[in-house]
């Protein structure tokens, strides 16, 4: 019974997800969500309180599947500066493979997490603080073996990379051919980290 619940649960949300990657939020009622998953206006509330309630919890797991797809990089497992860019590298392929297999997911978290953001304050700052920690704790890993400037601030550097990286993200929703601007981006991202602007 447990399992048939969590199941419905998680086929409403992949619906709901579809719907407001398609629609955006404010256009998308519960109707619109019915109608994608085939169901009654019923179903939706033995599992959810509202529209509001829908969309919090599918951003939660669109921010779940980006986790999901970094759990096998440990923050603190490069004892070297090659290993270190290469796990730069490594992570900007998968999140980047990441907004090209799921657009979808990637227009919500990116478009919709703001909207969502007026009906609950802070879901997208608590999304944005909570990358920037992970982000930081790689950026401390860099900065305590001599691979990064120890000057700095690792959580406002993890923001900044952070930044880097949605906004390219943003940008290859819209690519015509993302693979030719997905490795000059994350080629970009880990030379600002690691060389700086300034000339040498």
């Amino acid at each position: 019974m447990a399992q048939g619940m969590a199941g419905k649960r998680e086929a409403i949300l992949r619906a709901a997800g579809k719907v407001f990657a398609e629609r955006g939020y404010h256009a998308t009622g519960i109707s619109d969500i019915a109608r994608e998953l085939g169901a009654g206006h019923g179903t939706f509330y033995r599992y959810f309180k509202n529209k509001e309630d829908i969309a919090r919890s599918v951003v939660s797991r669109a921010l779940g599947q980006v986790m999901d797809a970094l759990a096998d990089e440990d923050p603190g497992s490069c004892e070297s500066v090659a290993q270190y860019r290469e796990q730069v590298r490594r992570i900007g392929h998968k999140l980047f493979d990441l907004v090209v297999a799921e657009p979808a997911l990637c227009r919500i978290l990116f478009y919709d997490a703001i909207a969502i953001d007026r009906a609950e304050p802070d879901l997208a700052g608590k999304a944005m603080e909570a990358a920037a920690q992970y982000t930081a704790a790689f950026i401390h890993n860099g900065q305590d073996r001599g691979f990064l400037r120890r000057d700095l601030d690792a959580h406002v550097v993890g923001l900044a990379v952070n930044g880097m990286i949605v906004t390219g993200a943003v940008r290859l929703l819209h690519a015509q051919d993302p693979g030719a601007m997905r490795d000059p981006w994350i080629r970009t991202v880990e030379t600002l980290m690691f060389d700086g602007l300034g000339s040498r």
